[in-house]
């Protein structure tokens, strides 16, 4: 019979580092990589010797890209797993690194998420079995047409769902790790370069370079490395579905992100009413909107009124994307899922600064690949 995460051996973040996300600099992605990895170790305070493994999570690079990375801090000999899984790519690299603690397989994991801005190529495209719509709807048409959806349905305005970019920005300003670090009214972001339909650019994410790092540990690993527990945070849930037949097909999103947030809940025995933080993939506006009513942070059709009544700001009920989000802080891709897990971390300890969100002890990360796949964490300190 599976078991949960919970079930198994206690796994903690012990460590986090990151490189800012930021436009294609001449920065190598080694050196994007190091100066995550080596603030993780520095967080965490161990050496790298007493990493035990490593999963590197990327999705534009080419393939072995870790190596060339981890090899500057000692070639030690362990096993080293690349993985690829769309925007989920470090997300996922952070579960295996999980599961491979609380499997007992080792003690100390260490999940890296790393990018640079290259040729964006799904192998779907490589089946020979076309869509009718390939060549009319990018992401961009789709949750544009998924904007138009929820404001005709809810009898909501767009500017209204322009709103979620104005909070983000607004908490991306305060995080010295985003891409974007200035905060915008609504008339700066709906005055912006138009991308599809109501969207302008401002409301959608930029996808530039960055890294992100982050340990993982179990109990007898951070009594034996002496280890603050003081600072290390549970990871109470580890959850990934991939896409099923849906009866909605437009809405396949939102449809994953429920199936796969009610097994995360289910698993931590943690209602989502009682999150304090969440971290969730808003590349467009309107998936922040889809997203806390899948999940059940809000009832459908309540976002809108909720998000204008503050409950998702720093400070409100629920702070929703404290980082700056994917709108904000951005979206390098492969080190994406594993930036979110950071600033939890960071909320959780108390250590955001002037985005810290005042008591925060339960957050969820969430993050979704091209409609296909889905992973969900929750961290409880």
């Amino acid at each position: 019979m599976s078991k949960s995460l919970k079930e198994l051996r206690p796994v903690y973040v012990v460590g986090i580092g990151l490189h800012r996300y930021q436009f294609l600099s001449d920065t190598t992605y080694v050196d994007l990589g190091l100066t995550a990895v080596r603030a993780a170790l520095a967080d965490a305070n161990i050496e790298w010797p007493t990493v035990e493994s490593a999963y590197v999570g990327r999705a534009l690079l080419p393939m072995a890209c870790g190596r060339p990375i981890l090899r500057h801090l000692g070639a030690t000999g362990i096993p080293i797993a690349h993985i690829e899984n769309a925007s989920a790519s470090g997300s996922t690299a952070f579960r295996q690194a999980c599961i491979e603690v609380a499997s007992g397989t080792s003690d100390v994991s260490l999940a890296l998420g790393v990018d640079k801005p290259m040729a964006i190529a799904r192998a779907e495209g490589l089946t020979g079995i076309g869509n009718l719509a390939d060549d009319a709807i990018a992401p961009f048409t789709h949750f544009a047409l998924l904007a138009d959806q929820y404001a005709t349905q809810y009898g909501v305005r767009h500017e209204d769902i322009a709103l979620v970019a104005v909070k983000n920005h607004r908490n991306g300003a305060k995080n010295p790790f985003a891409q974007h670090q200035k905060e915008r009214t609504l008339d700066e972001i709906l005055g912006g370069k138009k991308i599809s339909g109501t969207f302008t650019s401002l409301q959608c994410t930029p996808v530039g370079e960055g890294a992100a790092a982050v340990i993982v540990a179990s109990e007898d690993g951070i009594k034996r490395l002496g280890i603050a527990a003081s600072r290390a945070v549970r990871v109470a849930a580890s959850a990934g579905r991939s896409q099923k037949v849906n009866i909605d097909a437009t809405r396949y999103d939102a449809v994953l992100t429920k199936e796969t947030a009610e097994i995360a809940f289910r698993e931590s025995g943690i209602s989502p009413r009682a999150l304090d933080i969440v971290e969730l993939h808003d590349a467009f506006a309107v998936e922040e909107i889809e997203y806390v009513e899948a999940m059940g942070i809000c009832g459908e059709g309540e976002a809108i009124s909720r998000l204008k009544d503050g409950e998702f700001d720093i400070g409100g009920r629920c702070a929703v994307s404290p980082s700056g989000g994917l709108i904000s802080m951005g979206h390098p891709i492969g080190p994406t899922g594993l930036g979110q897990i950071a600033e939890i971390a960071r909320q959780l300890r108390g250590e955001a600064g002037s985005r810290q969100h005042a008591g925060a002890r339960t957050g969820l990360a969430h993050m979704v690949g091209v409609g296909a796949v889905c992973y969900v964490h929750i961290l409880q300190k």
